[in-house]
Protein backbone atom coordinates (compact mmCIF):
# COMPACT_ATOMS: atom_id res chain seq x y z
CA UNK A 1 0.00 0.00 0.00
CA UNK A 2 0.95 3.52 -0.57
CA UNK A 3 2.45 5.78 1.95
CA UNK A 4 3.11 9.16 3.01
CA UNK A 5 6.79 10.46 2.29
CA UNK A 6 8.31 12.00 5.29
CA UNK A 7 11.22 14.52 4.67
CA UNK A 8 12.76 15.99 8.27
CA UNK A 9 15.75 16.69 7.40
CA UNK A 10 17.87 19.20 5.26
CA UNK A 11 18.56 17.80 1.52
CA UNK A 12 17.72 16.78 -2.32
CA UNK A 13 14.61 15.25 -3.76
CA UNK A 14 15.09 14.54 -7.83
CA UNK A 15 14.02 12.21 -9.95
CA UNK A 16 16.06 9.20 -11.16
CA UNK A 17 14.29 7.37 -14.02
CA UNK A 18 11.33 5.73 -12.34
CA UNK A 19 11.71 6.67 -8.92
CA UNK A 20 12.80 9.22 -6.03
CA UNK A 21 16.19 9.86 -5.06
CA UNK A 22 16.17 11.48 -1.83
CA UNK A 23 19.92 12.81 -0.40
CA UNK A 24 20.57 14.12 2.61
CA UNK A 25 23.20 14.45 5.55
CA UNK A 26 21.63 11.01 6.90
CA UNK A 27 22.89 9.31 3.65
CA UNK A 28 20.82 8.99 0.45
CA UNK A 29 17.65 6.15 -1.05
CA UNK A 30 16.01 5.87 -4.06
CA UNK A 31 11.82 5.24 -2.82
CA UNK A 32 9.71 3.47 -5.58
CA UNK A 33 7.21 6.25 -7.17
CA UNK A 34 4.31 3.69 -6.26
CA UNK A 35 5.03 3.23 -3.06
CA UNK A 36 4.65 6.49 -2.33
CA UNK A 37 0.77 8.50 -2.07
CA UNK A 38 2.14 11.70 -0.91
CA UNK A 39 4.70 13.99 0.40
CA UNK A 40 5.08 16.47 3.82
CA UNK A 41 8.28 18.21 4.01
CA UNK A 42 9.39 19.70 6.94
CA UNK A 43 13.33 20.10 5.97
CA UNK A 44 14.70 22.91 3.42
CA UNK A 45 14.75 20.75 0.59
CA UNK A 46 15.93 21.05 -3.47
CA UNK A 47 14.02 20.53 -5.98
CA UNK A 48 13.69 21.04 -9.51
CA UNK A 49 10.48 21.73 -12.71
CA UNK A 50 11.33 17.68 -13.65
CA UNK A 51 10.86 16.26 -10.77
CA UNK A 52 7.50 18.38 -9.90
CA UNK A 53 6.17 17.36 -13.64
CA UNK A 54 7.22 13.61 -12.32
CA UNK A 55 5.25 14.12 -9.04
CA UNK A 56 2.23 15.81 -11.03
CA UNK A 57 2.26 12.48 -13.81
CA UNK A 58 1.73 10.59 -11.04
CA UNK A 59 -1.08 12.07 -8.94
CA UNK A 60 1.20 12.90 -5.66
CA UNK A 61 1.08 16.28 -3.80
CA UNK A 62 3.40 17.92 -1.42
CA UNK A 63 2.75 19.50 1.78
CA UNK A 64 5.01 21.84 2.95
CA UNK A 65 5.74 22.46 6.23
CA UNK A 66 8.27 25.77 8.23
CA UNK A 67 10.91 24.87 10.46
CA UNK A 68 8.48 24.85 13.39
CA UNK A 69 6.28 22.21 11.93
CA UNK A 70 3.45 24.50 10.89
CA UNK A 71 1.99 24.50 7.13
CA UNK A 72 2.37 26.88 4.72
CA UNK A 73 0.97 25.06 1.58
CA UNK A 74 0.50 22.20 -0.96
CA UNK A 75 2.04 21.47 -3.99
CA UNK A 76 -1.26 20.22 -5.53
CA UNK A 77 -1.47 18.03 -9.00
CA UNK A 78 -3.59 18.74 -11.65
CA UNK A 79 -6.62 16.66 -10.28
CA UNK A 80 -7.50 13.74 -13.26
CA UNK A 81 -10.27 12.84 -11.44
CA UNK A 82 -11.79 16.59 -11.48
CA UNK A 83 -15.54 16.42 -12.20
CA UNK A 84 -17.68 19.52 -14.01
CA UNK A 85 -20.49 17.58 -12.08
CA UNK A 86 -19.45 17.19 -8.65
CA UNK A 87 -18.06 20.89 -8.29
CA UNK A 88 -21.22 22.37 -9.61
CA UNK A 89 -23.29 20.36 -7.04
CA UNK A 90 -20.67 21.18 -4.34
CA UNK A 91 -21.52 24.86 -5.57
CA UNK A 92 -25.13 23.94 -5.59
CA UNK A 93 -24.83 23.62 -2.04
CA UNK A 94 -22.85 26.21 -0.62
CA UNK A 95 -24.92 28.86 -1.98
CA UNK A 96 -27.99 27.34 -1.18
CA UNK A 97 -27.97 28.58 2.94
CA UNK A 98 -30.01 25.64 3.60
CA UNK A 99 -27.96 22.74 1.89
CA UNK A 100 -24.96 24.22 3.77
CA UNK A 101 -26.10 24.71 7.23
CA UNK A 102 -27.43 21.04 6.77
CA UNK A 103 -23.44 19.81 5.92
CA UNK A 104 -22.05 22.09 8.38
CA UNK A 105 -24.25 21.12 10.96
CA UNK A 106 -23.49 17.21 10.52
CA UNK A 107 -19.68 18.15 10.73
CA UNK A 108 -20.15 19.63 14.00
CA UNK A 109 -22.12 16.94 15.23
CA UNK A 110 -19.52 14.31 14.30
CA UNK A 111 -16.84 16.01 16.02
CA UNK A 112 -19.90 16.71 19.41
CA UNK A 113 -20.32 13.19 19.10
CA UNK A 114 -16.64 12.00 18.93
CA UNK A 115 -15.66 14.19 21.56
CA UNK A 116 -18.09 12.47 24.10
CA UNK A 117 -16.54 8.98 22.74
CA UNK A 118 -13.17 10.58 24.12
CA UNK A 119 -14.67 11.68 27.73
CA UNK A 120 -16.78 8.84 28.25
CA UNK A 121 -13.86 6.17 27.57
CA UNK A 122 -12.10 8.74 30.66
CA UNK A 123 -14.63 9.23 32.38
CA UNK A 124 -13.89 5.65 34.22
CA UNK A 125 -11.29 7.10 36.00
CA UNK A 126 -12.66 10.52 36.94
CA UNK A 127 -16.46 9.91 36.76
CA UNK A 128 -17.61 13.24 38.77
CA UNK A 129 -15.33 16.18 37.78
CA UNK A 130 -15.61 14.69 33.54
CA UNK A 131 -19.32 13.97 33.78
CA UNK A 132 -19.88 18.00 34.13
CA UNK A 133 -18.11 18.37 30.74
CA UNK A 134 -20.33 15.04 29.68
CA UNK A 135 -23.06 17.10 30.38
CA UNK A 136 -22.40 20.34 28.88
CA UNK A 137 -21.32 18.74 25.53
CA UNK A 138 -24.54 17.09 25.34
CA UNK A 139 -26.96 19.81 25.78
CA UNK A 140 -24.30 21.72 23.15
CA UNK A 141 -25.11 19.00 20.99
CA UNK A 142 -28.82 19.64 21.43
CA UNK A 143 -28.30 23.15 20.25
CA UNK A 144 -26.75 22.68 16.88
CA UNK A 145 -29.88 21.94 14.81
CA UNK A 146 -31.83 25.16 16.11
CA UNK A 147 -28.49 27.69 14.46
CA UNK A 148 -29.58 29.62 11.77
CA UNK A 149 -26.37 30.56 10.40
CA UNK A 150 -22.82 29.64 10.52
CA UNK A 151 -21.34 32.20 12.20
CA UNK A 152 -23.36 31.01 15.56
CA UNK A 153 -22.52 27.47 14.69
CA UNK A 154 -19.05 28.08 14.58
CA UNK A 155 -19.49 29.73 17.70
CA UNK A 156 -21.23 27.30 19.47
CA UNK A 157 -18.28 25.10 18.04
CA UNK A 158 -15.66 26.94 19.63
CA UNK A 159 -16.96 26.89 23.06
CA UNK A 160 -17.56 23.92 23.09
CA UNK A 161 -14.29 22.63 22.11
CA UNK A 162 -12.91 25.36 24.97
CA UNK A 163 -14.39 23.46 27.42
CA UNK A 164 -13.89 20.56 25.91
CA UNK A 165 -9.77 21.06 25.80
CA UNK A 166 -9.84 22.05 29.64
CA UNK A 167 -11.10 18.97 30.80
CA UNK A 168 -7.01 17.52 29.52
CA UNK A 169 -5.78 17.75 32.53
CA UNK A 170 -8.22 15.26 33.64
CA UNK A 171 -6.74 13.07 30.76
CA UNK A 172 -3.31 13.49 30.42
CA UNK A 173 -0.34 13.76 33.39
CA UNK A 174 2.51 15.80 32.85
CA UNK A 175 1.40 18.65 30.91
CA UNK A 176 -1.11 21.61 31.84
CA UNK A 177 -3.12 22.89 29.78
CA UNK A 178 -4.66 26.65 30.39
CA UNK A 179 -5.86 27.78 27.26
CA UNK A 180 -6.11 27.06 23.24
CA UNK A 181 -3.80 29.19 21.68
CA UNK A 182 -2.91 28.74 17.95
CA UNK A 183 -0.59 31.57 16.18
CA UNK A 184 1.16 30.87 17.53
CA UNK A 185 1.05 27.96 20.40
CA UNK A 186 2.37 29.12 23.97
CA UNK A 187 2.65 26.11 25.16
CA UNK A 188 3.98 22.26 24.65
CA UNK A 189 -0.14 20.83 24.93
CA UNK A 190 -0.56 23.82 22.44
CA UNK A 191 2.30 22.90 20.12
CA UNK A 192 0.73 19.32 19.88
CA UNK A 193 -2.48 20.35 19.17
CA UNK A 194 -1.63 22.54 16.30
CA UNK A 195 1.14 19.76 15.07
CA UNK A 196 -1.49 17.14 14.67
CA UNK A 197 -4.25 19.25 13.49
CA UNK A 198 -2.10 20.06 10.66
CA UNK A 199 -1.00 16.74 10.00
CA UNK A 200 -4.44 15.74 9.54
CA UNK A 201 -5.64 18.94 7.33
CA UNK A 202 -3.15 17.75 5.03
CA UNK A 203 -4.11 13.90 5.20
CA UNK A 204 -7.62 14.59 4.58
CA UNK A 205 -6.53 16.68 1.71
CA UNK A 206 -4.53 14.16 0.13
CA UNK A 207 -7.04 11.63 0.79
CA UNK A 208 -9.69 14.31 -0.99
CA UNK A 209 -7.44 14.45 -4.38
CA UNK A 210 -8.40 10.86 -4.47
CA UNK A 211 -11.68 11.56 -5.36
CA UNK A 212 -13.65 13.73 -7.50
CA UNK A 213 -14.53 16.49 -5.05
CA UNK A 214 -13.04 19.75 -5.10
CA UNK A 215 -11.37 20.64 -1.40
CA UNK A 216 -11.51 24.61 -2.31
CA UNK A 217 -15.48 24.60 -2.06
CA UNK A 218 -15.84 24.24 1.98
CA UNK A 219 -19.29 24.77 4.69
CA UNK A 220 -18.21 25.25 7.97
CA UNK A 221 -15.08 26.90 7.21
CA UNK A 222 -16.00 29.64 5.13
CA UNK A 223 -14.67 29.47 1.48
CA UNK A 224 -12.36 32.66 1.03
CA UNK A 225 -8.94 33.32 0.56
CA UNK A 226 -8.28 29.97 1.34
CA UNK A 227 -6.76 27.82 -0.97
CA UNK A 228 -8.60 24.73 0.58
CA UNK A 229 -11.41 24.29 3.30
CA UNK A 230 -13.19 20.85 2.53
CA UNK A 231 -10.29 19.44 4.07
CA UNK A 232 -10.82 21.09 7.02
CA UNK A 233 -14.69 20.24 7.36
CA UNK A 234 -14.09 17.00 7.35
CA UNK A 235 -11.01 17.19 9.71
CA UNK A 236 -13.34 18.13 12.41
CA UNK A 237 -14.84 14.89 12.60
CA UNK A 238 -11.90 13.12 12.87
CA UNK A 239 -9.92 15.23 15.05
CA UNK A 240 -11.05 13.85 18.15
CA UNK A 241 -10.87 10.26 17.57
CA UNK A 242 -7.06 10.75 15.72
CA UNK A 243 -5.43 13.61 16.96
CA UNK A 244 -6.67 13.41 20.26
CA UNK A 245 -6.00 10.11 20.91
CA UNK A 246 -2.63 10.19 19.97
CA UNK A 247 -1.51 13.09 21.89
CA UNK A 248 -3.40 10.99 25.20
CA UNK A 249 -1.35 7.96 23.83
CA UNK A 250 2.14 9.85 23.61
CA UNK A 251 1.88 12.32 26.55
CA UNK A 252 0.17 9.02 29.38
CA UNK A 253 3.08 6.86 27.95
CA UNK A 254 5.92 9.52 28.39
CA UNK A 255 6.95 8.95 24.41
CA UNK A 256 6.71 12.64 24.36
CA UNK A 257 8.44 14.70 27.25
CA UNK A 258 9.95 18.15 27.72
CA UNK A 259 13.29 17.68 25.91
CA UNK A 260 10.85 17.37 22.99
CA UNK A 261 10.28 20.94 22.41
CA UNK A 262 11.89 24.03 22.02
CA UNK A 263 10.98 27.54 23.42
CA UNK A 264 11.38 30.47 20.63
CA UNK A 265 10.62 34.36 21.83
CA UNK A 266 7.39 33.96 22.07
CA UNK A 267 5.65 30.61 21.30
CA UNK A 268 6.76 26.72 21.70
CA UNK A 269 7.31 23.86 19.07
CA UNK A 270 8.25 20.70 18.88
CA UNK A 271 11.80 20.03 17.95
CA UNK A 272 12.70 17.66 14.88
CA UNK A 273 12.66 14.62 17.39
CA UNK A 274 9.91 15.71 19.17
CA UNK A 275 8.06 15.54 15.39
CA UNK A 276 9.18 12.67 14.24
CA UNK A 277 7.68 10.67 17.14
CA UNK A 278 4.56 12.15 16.96
CA UNK A 279 4.53 11.74 13.14
CA UNK A 280 5.33 7.95 14.06
CA UNK A 281 2.33 7.43 16.36
CA UNK A 282 -0.01 9.40 14.01
CA UNK A 283 0.75 7.34 10.86
CA UNK A 284 0.41 4.32 13.19
CA UNK A 285 -3.16 5.56 14.11
CA UNK A 286 -3.65 5.93 10.67
CA UNK A 287 -3.09 2.08 10.26
CA UNK A 288 -4.87 1.16 12.72
CA UNK A 289 -8.20 -1.05 12.00
CA UNK A 290 -11.71 -0.84 13.03
CA UNK A 291 -15.30 -3.27 11.99
CA UNK A 292 -16.81 -1.23 10.32
CA UNK A 293 -20.20 -2.06 9.61
CA UNK A 294 -21.09 -3.98 6.50
CA UNK A 295 -17.46 -3.54 4.98
CA UNK A 296 -15.27 -5.23 7.71
CA UNK A 297 -11.57 -4.25 8.59
CA UNK A 298 -11.17 -0.49 7.56
CA UNK A 299 -8.09 1.99 8.72
CA UNK A 300 -8.52 5.09 10.19
CA UNK A 301 -7.14 6.49 6.49
CA UNK A 302 -9.49 4.50 4.81
CA UNK A 303 -12.13 5.72 6.96
CA UNK A 304 -11.35 9.54 6.08
CA UNK A 305 -11.57 8.24 2.44
CA UNK A 306 -14.91 6.85 2.99
CA UNK A 307 -15.63 9.93 4.36
CA UNK A 308 -15.48 11.76 0.70
CA UNK A 309 -17.30 9.36 -1.16
CA UNK A 310 -19.97 9.70 1.01
CA UNK A 311 -20.25 13.70 0.42
CA UNK A 312 -19.97 12.64 -3.25
CA UNK A 313 -23.05 10.28 -2.92
CA UNK A 314 -24.67 13.19 -1.29
CA UNK A 315 -24.36 15.78 -3.47
CA UNK A 316 -25.51 13.62 -6.58
CA UNK A 317 -28.66 12.99 -3.88
CA UNK A 318 -27.93 9.44 -4.10
CA UNK A 319 -27.56 9.25 -0.06
CA UNK A 320 -27.52 11.55 3.25
CA UNK A 321 -24.57 12.49 4.40
CA UNK A 322 -23.86 11.04 7.98
CA UNK A 323 -20.72 12.48 9.61
CA UNK A 324 -18.77 9.31 10.65
CA UNK A 325 -19.32 8.28 14.72
CA UNK A 326 -16.60 5.83 17.04
CA UNK A 327 -18.35 3.04 18.30
CA UNK A 328 -15.84 3.91 21.13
Amino acid sequence: MARTLYLFSNGRLERKDNTLHWVSDRGEKYIPITAISDIKVFGEIELNKRLLEFLDKNDIPVHFFNYYGYYIGTFYPRNSMNSGLITIKQTEHYIDIEKRLYLAKSFVIGSFLNILKNLKYYQRRHEEKLSFTIEYIEEKLKEVGSKKDILSLMQLEGDTRKTYYESFNLIIEGFHFEKRTKNPPKNPLNAMISFGNALLYTTVLSEIYRTHLDPRIGYLHETNQRSFTLNLDIAEVFKPIIVDRVIFQLINKKQIQEKHFEQAIDFVHLNEKGREIFVQAFEEKLKTTIKYKNVGDVSYRRLIRMECYKLYKHFLEEDVYRPFVSEW
